[in-house]
């Protein structure tokens, strides 16, 4: 049996993660983060010593995550091995740990079962880069967000002051592009809207309205 899915892919500091959780929790369904799966797998590299242009050591542990989402208030728990590892995977560090080893096709492969079963009745919204092009292409709602490179730049930044966290916003900046051509170019799934995605720049929106807009695209396709 299929249940109905709504994919929201772009860039990172684009609003996936916040718009995907607030439109789930809206409709009442589940949410997949697929960004924070391949953070996990890397975080999981990492504290076991694994390279991480190690492929096939790299898919091994990606098949063997032992993970789970909490939904709170305001934010999803994130669990490794029973323990919550939600602030781990949230470093700039483990945002680039992410995109590296997302461009190892084994580690791509290893995770798209996985991702899919995450498909579960009333209906998912999926987060992520592929999402609608990859792991459900046949979703019933794709939305690709988008915004520009400084604003994305601005966003996180801002959100590192509100944790007390020091950054360099031109670091920030350099990183995210780094990050975006790493993602635009790589062999396997790389970021591109699907061919039937709406595209949203999300630059002068706030997080309301395109909230609002993503509700109004699911009622005209009876997803509510």
């Amino acid at each position: 049996m299929s249940y109905p899915v709504i994919t929201l892919d772009g860039p990172g500091g684009a609003g996936k993660g916040t718009i995907s959780r607030l439109v789930a929790e809206a409709l009442g369904w589940h949410l997949l983060d697929s960004g924070a799966i391949y953070r996990l797998a890397a975080l999981s590299c990492r504290r076991q010593g694994v390279a991480l242009d190690n492929e096939g050591r790299v898919a091994e542990l990606a098949r063997a995550l032992d993970i789970a989402f909490e939904p709170e208030e305001a934010t999803t728990r994130v669990l490794l091995g029973g323990e919550d590892v939600s602030c781990a995977i949230r470093t700039e560090q483990a945002g680039g740990d992410a995109s590296r080893v997302a461009s190892l096709p084994s580690v791509r492969q290893a995770l798209l079962d996985r991702q899919r079963h995450f498909a579960m009745s009333p209906g998912l919204v999926a987060d992520g880069r592929d999402m609608g092009t990859v792991v459900f292409p046949t979703a019933a709602l794709k939305i690709f967000l988008t915004a520009s490179a400084d604003e994305r730049a601005q966003r996180r930044w801002r959100q590192l002051q509100e944790a007390g966290i020091h950054a360099s916003l031109p670091d920030l900046l350099k990183e995210i592009q780094t990050r975006d051509a790493r993602d635009m170019e790589r062999s396997t799934s790389p970021l591109v809207p699907a061919e039937d995605a709406i595209v949203l720049d999300t630059t002068s929106s706030s997080i309301e309205d395109v909230v609002s807009h993503v509700m109004s695209l699911a009622q005209a396709r009876q997803l509510t």
